[in-house]
């Protein structure tokens, strides 16, 4: 195919309608289009050559030139496309390294592999241009929910058209086992929309905690509005979900607004979700009222939050066990979703009998710490006393006020427990010089003989160890593996060390040590505060 006057109109005409039936710029068809009719003519007249051509965007011409660049001498590498200062005085006055010379060759005559070579190429830009544009309409609308038609079915994924492009439900995004033929009408949530080098650029979804929170959005006017707020939703898709609310009206209740009148609101987001029960629980800051307003329905009799782990230990009445956990689980998962809590459920039974088992534990503790007999560790640990720290320590009045405690009794209690503490301090220091504990580390305040022992029972046996220590294996902490949250042990867990308690020692340490300049903690504690009165002010407002 030849550019002749007869097609060269026809070009712009092409460009114009492939630009229109896709939605793009005509400019970037007519680009590709250069792009397609330069490698057309490289192929004819060598491919070392620097070959463009320019489409008049009035007239259709074609014009092909050859260019070719001024370089050092040194630099030359390509004789069809660069030329050296002296070779370039015959076709310039003063040439200097970095000038083109741009002289008109004659139009190429394009056989039918070049033709066909010169459709791919425009047909790759149109393609890039269509995801280009796709991209730039939809990147801003992530987090919302969109309306299409669904064109077919690809192995489980659901391929949707979306009005101007293709987007893409994918199998684990579905619903339950919800089936879709070609033409269905379906709503979903856009998840993701990504850069792709082909292939659809729009994620759905439709098993997303935030597609029921954006449906709830556009039943209830009170949450568009923001008098009412979602606060937290959890989702076992297309079975049941627990979605927490709070309104900022004290005028409005907000689990009736979201139920609205003869549950017609929730009703409308659960036909959406395939039938999927819906429980509308009220928010609240206190976790534990939040945790048992989120087991509904079942009752819940005491609450043990432990804020450090984010464990909660929640019991409830024998006979409501099974509401609270429900089938297979779900109740008590999708409450711990909701809460970001890791639940214990136990019933008032087994709870009575691990109280009961402490109970004993601590009575013979103090029977054979203490000699006492049965009757008196039992009075001691009804009036509170945990463990020999308490008794030894603690003021003399709180154990006269224990039946038939006096003065002197008192004093024989705390004498024995002191002594017995003292026993247990220079045994464990006893055992950890044998396993080579240097001074340094015997003698850092803040840690007892006890703790020494068990880092020296671990390999930790100088100051500089210590110091190389992170806080949270001295004192334990939570991983998330697979999705479940994992334990930790940390080396000093059972002495109570928190990871605060940790963090100071541990960098005491290394100021000790000289690794760290004092100056820079002082400044780094400043900054801290700054921020925590930042935040009360952020909240007071």
């Amino acid at each position: 195919m030849a550019i002749t006057s007869a097609n060269q109109l026809e070009l712009l005409q092409t460009a114009e309608a492939v630009a229109r039936e896709k939605m793009i710029d005509p400019g970037l068809v007519v680009e590709a289009m250069e792009e397609s009719l330069a490698r057309a003519a490289k192929s004819r007249y060598g491919s070392e050559m620097d070959i463009r051509v320019k489409i008049d965007r009035k007239t259709g011409r074609a014009t092909f030139t050859r260019v070719r660049t001024v370089v050092e001498d040194e630099d030359l590498e390509n004789y069809q496309a660069e030329m050296t200062v002296e070779q370039a005085r015959q076709y310039m006055a003063e040439p200097k390294v970095g000038d083109t010379y741009v002289e008109e060759v004659p139009p190429v005559e394009m056989g039918r592999i070049a033709a066909q070579s010169a459709k791919q190429v425009i047909l790759q830009k149109v393609r890039e241009a269509e995801r280009d544009r796709q991209y730039d309409e939809f990147k801003d609308r992530v987090g919302t929910i969109i309306n299409g038609q669904v064109k077919r079915e690809e192995y489980g994924n659901v391929i949707v058209d979306v009005g101007t492009g293709e987007a893409i439900l994918r199998r684990n995004e579905k619903i339950g086992r919800e089936a879709y033929r070609p033409n269905d009408r379906i709503r979903c949530y856009i998840k993701d929309v990504r850069r792709e080098t082909r292939g659809p650029q729009i994620f759905l979804s439709r098993t997303a905690p935030e597609f029921m929170a954006e449906l709830f959005k556009m039943e209830v006017p009170e949450i568009y509005d923001g008098i009412i707020e979602i606060k937290a939703v959890a989702r076992d898709p297309g079975s049941r979900a627990k979605i927490g609310v709070v309104s900022y009206d004290n005028s409005i209740d907000p689990v009736g607004a979201c139920v609205g009148m003869r549950g017609s609101r929730v009703q409308a987001v659960v036909n959406e979700l395939q039938g999927e029960k819906i429980d509308i629980i009220p928010w609240s800051e206190d976790l534990p009222t939040f945790l048992v307003n989120a087991l509904q329905p079942a009752e819940v009799s005491k609450v043990v939050l432990d804020e450090d782990a984010e464990r909660i230990e929640v019991v409830v009445p024998d006979e409501q066990l099974s509401l609270a956990i429900g089938r297979r689980g779900q109740n008590v998962r999708l409450a711990s979703q909701l809460t970001g809590l890791d639940i214990d459920i136990m019933t008032e039974a087994e709870e009575s009998e691990r109280r009961q088992k402490e109970f004993e534990e601590r009575t013979k503790l103090f029977m054979d710490t203490l000699d006492l007999d049965e009757f008196f560790a039992q009075l001691l640990v009804s009036e509170g006393f945990t463990n020999l720290e308490e008794v030894a320590y603690v003021e003399q009045d709180e154990l006269l006020v224990i039946d038939g405690v006096d003065e002197g009794t008192a004093e024989e209690l705390q004498a024995r427990a002191r002594d017995y503490l003292e026993a247990q301090a220079k045994a464990a220091l006893d055992h950890a010089r044998e396993l080579g504990v240097e001074d340094s580390l015997i003698d850092f305040e803040g840690l007892t003989p006890q703790m020494v022992e068990a880092l020296a029972e671990d390999g930790v046996k100088t100051l500089e160890d210590f110091a190389t220590c992170a806080d949270w294996e001295l004192a334990g902490g939570w991983t998330t593996v697979d999705g479940e949250r994992v334990k930790d042990e940390g080396l000093l867990e059972k002495f109570d060390m928190s990871l605060d308690e940790a963090q100071h020692l541990i960098m005491t340490a290394r100021v000790s040590l000289g690794w760290v300049d004092p100056a820079d903690l002082v400044s780094e504690e400043e900054e801290t505060d700054g921020e925590d009165d930042a935040s009360e002010e952020e909240i007071g407002a």
